[in-house]
């Protein structure tokens, strides 16, 4: 399983992660680019979940067709503070996601 983090959320939250093989949307190379090129290029590199703050994407991409599952942390902002201590609950799904399904975090 490869995890890709997107550029919405903080990159420490990599660390959260340590069991995972995590890479950045940054450290791919891949900063700026629209969600329907960031899919295919996931797809492309073998990673099969997304970690976002995006609540919209699901209604912008056809997630199934891209074959991508993600996470999308719901916090009240962005700031690593706010998304942190949802994490557990994150991790805790990473494993039963399918290609194409959504889970929300948080949000509560």
């Amino acid at each position: 399983m490869r995890i890709l983090l997107d550029e919405c959320a903080p990159r420490p939250l990599k660390g959260e992660l340590a069991d995972y093989e995590v890479c950045t949307v940054v450290e791919m190379g891949w900063s700026g680019k629209k969600n329907g090129e960031l899919l295919r290029l996931m797809s492309q590199e073998g990673f099969t979940i997304l970690l976002t703050t995006d609540q919209n994407l699901r209604y912008q991409q056809n997630l199934q067709q891209a074959g991508v599952a993600v996470i999308v942390l719901v916090a009240t902002s962005n700031k690593l503070s706010d998304l942190l201590p949802l994490m557990p609950d994150a991790c805790s799904v990473l494993d039963k996601l399918a290609p194409g399904e959504v889970i929300e975090v948080g949000g509560s």
